[in-house]
């Protein structure tokens, strides 16, 4: 399938730079040009910026039954339009195919979940204190026109995410959506555009990610801020925003534990944590990265998850049969690089894979490191890649302060048999999301998000919408 050049979306129509800029999409799995993408200016930006302001006022004013039956018309174009979407994502992000077609079904689902969560924003009557002739009501307002950042790793799940709980709240949105991966993002917004969705209500955007985040956070007609990426970037995009008083939602950086205990079915283990390690070259935020196992189980769990990563199939994710396609960019094959040679140094043994694979495109050999040192740097800075790092524990309540540890608090595994031990680390494991004894499993009924230096705020699940509400007190005194 022939990979489109991408345009800007503002106030109902796709266009071109004002200023005619654009930049190259390159194919990870080659290495090669394979297309163009608009760059968005200060002039795009106050075009793109009255239209939310106009589109917002459009949208809130639609009943919620209106706004869902053009977002379930959405949803349908994603599905009758995956085997076509599909492709694009696999050549502009790398992730197999059956990995990409998964991502633009999934979401489908989450858009038809907030199209049906939309009904039920609600307020509530307040009985009065004393004269029974007031009437006390709390109202749930949308927020405003909201500007929506989004990463290359999952080009569509990220920004359908914001978008859906937006959209169900009665916002408008201008997404500013990665240049690496921008054909995917582009056929979400196509969706919502062929469905009917009004001029302004949503509106895309590329370019320089420093340079558009200063202008639109500031800019008085953003009402509310949505970000998904570093833990670094993240904080300075939400000192600028509280600098504007302006609300926000933060999916930040993670470095998932999985602690594997001596009770834990090992085959189970390795399996799910396996899938979930390697999916998308270990490019996800909810990515396992600390495989903490009882040093009763250590070897056995070790062997097994090498057989695992040396039997997956690695190439580009438009063959037949690949489980693992390349890294998105020549900068993660540096970085995994440089994980490995510190790990090595620090006196980890490398069991599996830990080299580049080819010198075209960004493959890097699925990897596996056993005795890992705390002070390793993949210990403790997010690898996002495919390694899994292995050190053993002896007492459940070690694992568990190891786990804790790092800053980061977003996704966390385990694996047991005992119901002790499940209530333990689901007390006691600070993250915003736990799997036991499964892989990572979210929905759009579920929170998704993190605590402590994860970020804030959900991005599923009903507290998704919150961030998008105002909450408003009004009494009536009849007379």
């Amino acid at each position: 399938m022939t990979y489109p050049n991408t345009q800007l979306f503002i106030n109902g129509q796709w266009l071109d730079a004002a200023d005619g800029r654009t930049l190259a999409v390159f194919n990870p799995a080659s290495g090669q040009e394979i297309g163009r993408v608009a760059h968005a200016g200060k002039a795009d930006l106050d075009k793109a910026l009255e239209a939310a302001q106009k589109g917002f006022e459009t949208w809130r004013d639609m009943t919620p039954a209106e706004r869902s039956k053009i977002m379930r018309r959405a949803a349908a174009l994603m599905r009758e339009r995956a085997a076509e979407i599909a492709p694009l994502l696999t050549q502009e992000q790398g992730k197999p195919l059956a990995e990409a077609k998964g991502e633009t079904l999934a979401a489908a689902d989450i858009i038809d979940w907030f199209a049906e969560e939309g009904f039920r924003v609600y307020g509530r009557i307040v009985p009065p204190r004393g004269n029974l002739a007031i009437r006390q009501m709390v109202l749930k307002d949308p927020v405003g026109p909201v500007a929506a950042f989004t990463p290359w790793n999952f080009p569509i799940n990220q920004v359908v995410r914001k978008v859906s709980a937006a959209l169900a709240a009665g916002c408008s949105m201008l997404v500013k959506a990665p240049e690496e991966t921008p054909a995917g993002p582009a056929a979400l917004i196509r969706a919502f555009a062929d469905a009917g969705i009004p001029p302004g209500v949503l509106g895309l955007v590329y370019g320089n990610p420093a340079e558009i985040s200063s202008y639109l956070i500031p800019h008085p007609v953003i009402r509310k801020v949505t970000f998904t990426g570093s833990t670094p970037v993240g904080k300075q995009l939400a000192a600028l925003a509280g600098q504007h008083m302006k609300r926000v939602t933060m999916e930040l950086g993670g470095h998932a534990p999985v602690i594997v205990c001596e009770d834990a079915d090992i085959a189970l283990a390795v399996k799910s944590a396996g899938a979930a390690k390697f999916r998308n070259a270990g490019q996800v935020c909810i990515s396992p990265t600390r495989f903490l196992v009882h040093e009763s189980v250590k070897d056995e769990f070790a062997q097994q998850m090498v057989k695992y990563a040396q039997g997956l199939k690695v190439g580009d994710g438009l063959a037949e049969g690949i489980q693992m396609g390349p890294l998105a960019n020549p900068r993660r094959l540096t970085a995994m690089a440089e994980f490995h040679e510190d790990a090595v140094k620090a006196g980890a043994q490398v069991l599996a894979g830990g080299k580049r694979i080819g010198d075209a495109g960004n493959f890097w050999e699925p990897t596996v490191l056993a005795d890992v040192p705390l002070q390793a740097k993949i210990f403790n800075d997010e690898p996002f890649g495919p390694v899994a790092a292995i050190r053993s524990f002896d007492k459940l309540e070690d694992a568990i302060t190891e786990a804790n540890r790092l800053s980061f608090g977003l996704a966390g595994y385990a694996f047991t048999k005992s119901l002790r031990n499940a209530d333990l680390l689901t007390r006691r494991v600070e993250v915003g999301m736990l799997w036991v004894n499964m892989p990572a499993m979210p929905s759009a009924e579920m929170p998704f998000g993190g605590i402590k230096d994860s970020g804030y705020g959900s991005e599923g699940g009903p507290e998704a919408l919150d961030a998008y509400l105002n909450a408003r007190a009004v009494a009536i005194m009849n007379i």
